[in-house]
C-alpha cells in the first residue's frame, strides 16, 4: 500500500530516489535560477513592507503570506530548469536476474495451511516471475547446503535440504556468473542461515559486482508453542570421574509456567535431571545441571527438555555436546616446609583420587627432605627442581608453609614460567612461613599470584575462623559439596571452624574470590582466591587448618576429601600437553568441512616451529585416514590441515609430532558430524539477517505481498549491463499538490484574517 501510494505521488518507485542523483536538466545556467529566485523573494519582501504601512494585519501574518508566496514562486522557477533524477538502470532483455528459492527443511513449516515454500511459489506465480521474465533473462535456483540451478518451479520439490548456507551459496552464484551480466538477485527465504551470520567474503563478492540482493521473507519471527534449547555450555575436556556443571540456555513460547524436566544423558544412560519452571515467552532462560562425566573416552552428551503437549517442533528440544574425558593420572608436586596436619590430610585426600598422582617433598629439618609418591629413587633426589624439563613434568605445584627465600631466584623464575609458559596450576597455602610471613610478596612468583600480599609480618594467626561462600564460589565446581546451590551454600556456612587463618591482602582486579573467612571483630577476609595467569592458573588458600573439617565432622563425611580433590583437579585440569590438538567445530551440523590444528611445544614448552606433525583420523565404521599438518603462517609452533568428514558419526584424530627421530608428543581430539539437525533450530524468520543482506548490497527487504511489484524495483541496479537515464520530475503529482496546497493555504489564511 505504501509503495503504491509513494509511486502515485512521486511518479517513480522509492528506489529511484534512494539511488538516483537530483540534477537540473535545463541548459540554462543555474546561477540565473538562484538570481531570479532571490529577486522574486526580495520583490515580494518590498511589496509586503509597503502593505505593512497601510494594512491592519500584524507583521508576523504578513510574513507568513510572504513566505508562502515566495515558496510558490521559487517552485515555479525551479520547474523551468527541468528538475530530474539521474539513475543507472538495467538494459531490458540484456541482463540476468537470479531468483533463488530456499529449499531447506525449515521452509516446510506450515502456516495458514501452506508451507513457507508453497507461499514463496504462490508469490512468484502471482505475476512476479512473469514480469521479470518479460524484462530480463531469469534463472531459477534452489538454495540449501549448496546452490542448484533448476529449470522451473516444478523442479523445486518438497523442502528437504538439511542445511541453509545463504552466504556461501550467493558467493557461489556470483562466481558462476563471473562472465555474465548479473543484474540482481531475488532471494525468497526465511533467513535460516545455519552458520548464524553472513560471511564477509560473500558480502564483499556481491558488492564488488554491484549486485543488489532483494530479499523476500517468509515465516513468523516468533515460533508459536515451542520450547527451544539455544545452547548447552559445558567443559570440552575433563578428568575421568569429574563432576561437571552444564549451563543450558533455552527460550519458549506458549508454555509459560509449565514445569518440564531438563536432563543430560550419554548413550541412553541418564546422568542427571531436574524439574524447571518455564519463564516468560521469548525470554532467554538459563538453567544448570550437575553430573558425573564418567570414565575416560569421548563422551557424546545429549541435553534435552521434556516435550510438552501441543508443541509444534520437538526436534529443537535436544542438543548434543562432546566432552573429551582424560583417564591418565595428572601429576601434582607438593612442597611443604614443615610437618603439619594439613600435609597429612591433603595427601590422604589426593591418594583416594585415581586421577591425581601426588608427589610430595616435606622438609623435616633445614637440610633434610622426605619424599613421597616418587616414580623412581632419582626423582627429586637433589631437592626442588632446578631445570625446566624436571618441573614441567608436573601439571600442578602446591607450596605450603615455606619462606620464599628457601628457593633460589632461578627456582622462583622457574615457578613463574611453570604457570606462564608451561600452563600449570600453582597453589599457595597459608602457614607460619607462607604468604606475607614468608616474604612471597617480594619474590618473582608474586606476579602470578591472585593477591597483592600485605607488607606486614605476623599475618598468620592460630585463631578459629568460620567460612562462607561468595556468589562466585557458589557457582564454582571447586566449592560444590552438594549439587543444590542453596543447600551447598548452607553446607559451607555450617562447616566446622578453621584452625587458623592468614591475611592474604587484597585480590587483584582479575582475580575471583570464591570463599571468605570470618573472625570476630574483624572484617571478612578472602580465603580462597583464584586467577588465570599466562597459559595457566593460580590460587591462594589462606589457611593451613582445613584438616579440622576431617577431624570434627562425623565419620564417613567426605567434605574434606571432596573439597581437596576438586581443588587439585581444578589446578591440573587445563594444563596442556606438549601437543594440543583442536578442531574448528567439535560438532559439524549438516556440514562436512573441518579444520584440524595442533599447537606443538618442546620439552621446555617453547613453540616447536621445526616439527613434523601428522594426524591419523579414525571415523565411523573403523575407517582410517592419515594426513600431514602444515605450519600455520605467522604462528610458530602451530600446524593445521583441512579435513572432510565424509559420513555422519564420531571421528577421533590422533596427532603426533616429531623432531627428527625424537617424538615430541601426542594429542587427540574428537569431533562428530550430525546430519538433519541444523534446520530444526531457530525456525522463526530471521528478518534481521535478510534486512542486513539487502541493505549491505543495495537491495531491499520485501514482504511477500510486495513481490508482484518487484519488476519495478529491480531495474535500478549498477550490476550487469546498464544505461544512464534521466527521470523528469516536473510533472509529479506531489509537486502539483504542493503548489495547490500553498495557494489554497494562502487563500484560507487571508479569508480567516479578513483580507481576501
Amino acid at each position: 500500500m505504501f509503495a503504491t501510494l509513494f509511486e502515485f505521488l512521486f511518479k517513480y518507485p522509492q528506489a529511484v530516489f534512494a539511488r538516483g542523483e537530483l540534477v537540473l536538466a535545463s541548459p540554462r545556467p543555474q546561477w540565473m535560477l538562484w538570481a531570479l529566485i532571490a529577486a522574486a523573494v526580495a520583490g515580494l519582501a518590498v511589496l509586503v513592507g509597503v502593505r505593512h504601512r497601510r494594512s491592519p494585519l500584524a507583521a508576523w501574518r504578513l510574513a507568513a503570506l510572504w513566505l508562502m508566496d515566495s515558496l510558490l514562486i521559487a517552485l515555479l522557477l525551479l520547474l523551468l530548469w527541468e528538475p530530474s533524477i539521474a539513475i543507472t538502470e538495467l538494459k531490458p532483455r540484456q541482463n540476468i536476474v537470479a531468483v533463488v528459492i530456499d529449499g531447506s527443511r525449515s521452509m516446510g513449516i506450515a502456516a495458514d495451511r501452506a508451507t513457507r515454500e508453497e507461499q514463496a511459489v504462490a508469490a512468484l506465480k502471482s505475476g512476479a516471475l512473469q514480469r521479470l521474465g518479460e524484462l530480463y533473462q531469469t534463472r531459477l535456483y534452489r538454495l540449501g547446503a549448496e546452490l542448484t540451478r533448476i529449470r522451473g518451479l516444478e523442479e523445486l520439490g518438497p523442502p528437504s535440504a538439511p542445511a541453509t548456507h545463504i552466504g556461501s551459496s550467493l558467493e557461489q552464484l556470483v562466481a558462476e556468473t563471473a562472465e555474465l551480466p548479473l543484474g540482481a538477485i531475488v532471494l525468497l527465504s526465511d533467513g535460516g542461515e545455519n552458520s548464524g551470520s553472513l560471511p564477509r567474503s560473500a558480502l564483499e563478492a556481491l558488492r564488488s559486482r554491484h549486485v543488489p540482493v532483494f530479499t523476500v521473507g517468509f515465516g513468523s519471527p516468533d515460533a508459536a508453542h515451542d520450547i527451544e534449547l539455544e545452547d548447552a555450555s559445558v567443559a570440552s575436556r575433563a578428568l575421568a570421574g569429574s563432576r561437571l556443571v552444564a549451563t543450558v540456555t533455552l527460550r519458549q513460547s506458549g508454555f509459560r509456567g509449565r514445569k518440564p524436566r531438563l536432563s543430560v544423558s550419554e548413550g541412553g544412560k541418564l546422568l542427571a535431571s531436574r524439574e524447571i519452571a518455564l519463564e516468560a515467552d521469548g525470554k532467554l532462560q538459563r538453567e544448570e545441571l550437575t553430573f558425573n562425566v564418567g570414565a575416560a573416552g569421548s563422551r557424546t552428551l545429549e541435553f534435552a527438555v521434556e516435550p510438552q503437549p501441543g508443541e509444534q517442533n520437538r526436534a529443537n528440544n535436544t542438543l548434543t555436546r562432546l566432552v573429551s574425558v582424560v583417564g591418565e593420572p595428572h601429576r601434582v608436586l607438593y612442597f611443604e616446609g614443615e610437618p603439619r596436619w594439613e600435609y597429612k590430610f591433603i595427601r590422604r585426600a589426593a591418594g583416594d583420587d585415581p586421577q591425581l598422582e601426588l608427589t610430595s617433598m616435606l622438609r623435616t629439618t633445614e637440610n633434610k627432605i622426605y619424599r613421597q609418591g616418587i616414580r623412581d629413587p632419582k626423582e627429586l633426589a637433589d631437592g626442588f627442581p632446578t631445570r625446566e624439563e624436571d618441573l614441567f613434568a608436573y601439571q600442578a605445584l602446591v607450596i605450603g608453609s615455606v619462606d620464599a627465600g628457601y628457593f633460589t631466584p632461578a627456582q622462583q623464575q622457574l615457578m613463574l614460567s611453570f604457570v606462564d609458559r608451561r600452563g600449570g596450576g600453582l597453589l599457595l597455602l597459608g602457614g607460619r612461613q607462607s604468604l606475607a610471613d614468608g616474604v612471597w610478596g617480594g619474590s618473582r612468583v608474586a606476579e602470578a599470584l591472585p593477591v597483592v600480599l600485605p607488607d606486614a609480618h605476623d599475618t598468620f594467626q592460630r585463631v578459629p575462623a568460620t567460612v562462607s561462600l561468595t556468589p562466585a564460589g557458589a557457582d564454582s565446581l571447586i566449592c560444590r559439596l552438594v549439587d543444590d546451590p542453596l543447600a551447598n551454600t548452607e553446607r559451607w556456612r555450617k562447616l566446622p571452624y578453621l584452625m587458623d587463618y592468614q591475611d592474604p591482602g587484597r585480590a587483584k582486579p582479575a582475580a575471583v574470590v570464591l570463599a571468605e573467612m570470618h573472625v570476630p571483630q574483624h572484617p571478612a577476609m578472602p580465603l580462597l582466591i583464584t586467577e588465570a595467569y599466562g597459559r595457566g592458573r593460580s590460587a591462594v588458600l589462606a589457611t593451613g587448618g582445613t584438616w579440622r573439617w576431617q577431624m570434627s565432622l562425623p565419620l564417613g563425611d567426605n567434605t574434606h576429601e571432596l573439597f581437596w580433590q576438586q581443588l587439585l583437579r581444578w589446578l591440573v585440569a587445563d594444563a596442556p600437553d606438549h601437543v594440543v590438538a583442536a578442531v574448528s567445530e567439535p560438532l559439524l551440523l549438516d556440514a562436512a568441512h573441518e579444520e584440524l590444528s595442533a599447537e606443538v611445544r618442546d620439552a621446555t614448552y617453547l613453540p616447536a616451529a621445526d616439527a613434523h606433525v601428522a594426524a591419523r583420523v579414525i571415523g565411523p565404521g573403523g575407517t582410517s585416514s592419515e594426513l600431514d599438518l602444515a605450519p600455520a603462517p605467522n604462528a610458530p609452533g602451530r600446524y593445521q590441515a583441512q579435513w572432510t568428514a565424509a559420513a555422519p558419526g564420531l571421528y577421533v584424530a590422533e596427532v603426533t609430532a616429531h623432531r627428527g627421530a625424537e617424538e615430541i608428543g601426542r594429542g587427540t581430539v574428537a569431533f562428530r558430524r550430525l546430519d538433519g539437525v541444523a534446520e530444526s533450530f531457530h525456525t522463526g524468520q530471521n528478518r534481521e539477517l535478510l534486512e542486513q543482506l539487502a541493505a549491505s548490497t543495495g537491495g531491499r527487504y520485501l514482504e511477500p505481498a510486495e513481490l508482484p511489484d518487484i519488476a519495478r524495483t529491480v531495474p535500478y541496479s549498477q550490476g550487469g549491463i546498464t544505461v544512464r537515464q534521466l527521470k523528469e520530475l516536473w510533472n509529479m503529482p506531489a509537486l502539483f499538490l504542493l503548489m495547490l496546497a500553498l495557494k489554497a493555504g494562502e487563500w484560507l489564511l487571508r479569508r480567516a484574517w479578513g483580507v481576501v
